[in-house]
């Protein structure tokens, strides 16, 4: 029997039969909206070092800028809903929080790529249709998209919340020469709650709607290269690879599911893994523990940054030796890191010792600046101490 449905219904059924969890259609254009979000957050510099995002700028405020022939966008999600509520391990100060989507079995990238391949070399047999696809790393603004094709609406944390996944989609894209009819955009259901903007430990929204990268948790442990600044170290916690706080509160979550797909459910080794076993990793256990995650593009050098700022956060003195073991690692960024965390957790009488065996030997300006305020941290808490 001949199939009577739509080409747009067609593709629709494909998607989901390769294992996507919803999908949309709309033009392959950018919205006035996007448009001047994208030249605000630029202009404000609340990009911070993804220095990309403005060399891109004119490819990504509309899909036609990379392909002219471009007329619709077939836009689709895979859920990566965790098993766990994310906001539970940060109470549990000897282990490091990751990201939910980062503890999954695959990188999402390979997982929704490889699918997005199948749909996308399917459309172009059938519909002899030219194509082109989309996943997070090229330059393509796919929540905007998403919203003007029904899956979600961008919520004021600015990320994509869907009726039926809540916060947890991976999103992709398949622009194609087809003129398809679009789905009717989703509006905003977000109502008067503020839940997202209100749990940011960094203060990073400056308004509804609107996002200071350089504020930001997820950027400040994945993206940003260098010290992380002082302003935020605490505030970052336990986290030592991304942050879902603004997600996991969600209210719209209450309708997500687990994901389905075992590719994206949790790795037990990633689930709130020990601080000092993450500690302990050199160059090749690092590769092997996080191989097929993204975890792995972070490189060794800053997630260990990050978990030596955890561990100062932690309170635990038995993590002091783990501290102490990076005060003459190879990498700057976490020798200061250690630095940091001995002048949370050590005594004044330890951090003088240590700072008289390492300072001399230091070469590094910012290394040696995180000794100094070290050293006086620890001679005002004893002077304060002697006070009372």
């Amino acid at each position: 029997m001949a199939d009577t449905r739509s080409p747009k219904e067609t593709i629709r059924a494909h998607a989901l039969e390769l294992g996507f969890d919803t999908v949309g259609f709309a033009p392959a254009r950018a919205t006035g909206v996007s448009r001047a979000g994208l030249s605000l957050y630029l202009s404000e510099g609340r990009h911070g070092d993804m220095d990309w995002m403005a060399t891109t700028a004119h490819r990504r405020a509309d899909p036609r800028a990379m392909w002219p022939g471009a007329r619709s966008a077939v836009v689709v999600g895979l859920n990566y809903g965790p098993e766990v509520d994310p906001l539970a391990v940060l109470q549990r100060l000897d282990r490091g929080a990751i990201s939910a989507y980062a503890q999954t079995g695959r990188d999402y990238h390979d997982v929704v790529k490889k699918k997005l391949r199948q749909l996308a070399r399917w459309m172009a047999e059938t519909y002899a249709c030219e194509v082109k696809l989309f996943v997070d790393t090229a330059p393509i603004m796919e929540k905007p998209l998403a919203q003007q094709a029904g899956m979600g609406w961008q919520g004021k944390h600015s990320n994509l919340v869907s009726r039926s996944h809540g916060s947890w989609l991976f999103l992709g894209e398949v622009l194609t020469s087809l003129d398809l009819p679009p789905d009717q955009p989703e509006p905003d259901h977000c109502g008067s709650c503020q839940k997202c903007l209100d749990i940011c430990p960094t203060d990073a929204f400056p308004a509804p709607y609107q996002l200071d990268a350089r504020r930001c948790i997820a950027y400040l442990t994945i993206e940003h290269q260098g010290h992380i600044p002082r302003e935020f170290r605490e505030a970052i916690g336990n986290r030592v690879f991304g942050c879902d706080d603004c997600l996991a509160v969600c209210p719209w979550n209450k309708f997500a599911e687990t994901a389905r797909d075992v590719q994206m459910q949790a790795r037990a080794e990633l689930n709130a893994p020990a601080l000092a076993e993450l500690a302990a990793l050199d160059d090749a256990a690092f590769r092997k523990l996080f191989a097929g995650s993204p975890v792995k593009r972070l490189g060794r050098d800053r997630l260990i940054r990050n978990v030596l700022i955890a561990m100062g956060n932690s309170g635990l003195t038995y993590l002091l030796p783990n501290i102490e073991a990076h005060l003459t690692d190879h990498h700057p960024v976490v020798r200061a890191a250690a630095v940091w965390a001995l002048g949370q957790l050590a005594p004044q009488s330890a951090v003088s010792g240590l700072a008289a065996i390492h300072r001399p030997s230091e070469t590094d300006t910012d290394v040696l600046a995180e000794w100094g305020l070290a050293c006086e941290a620890t001679l005002g808490q004893s002077f304060s101490e002697d006070r009372h």
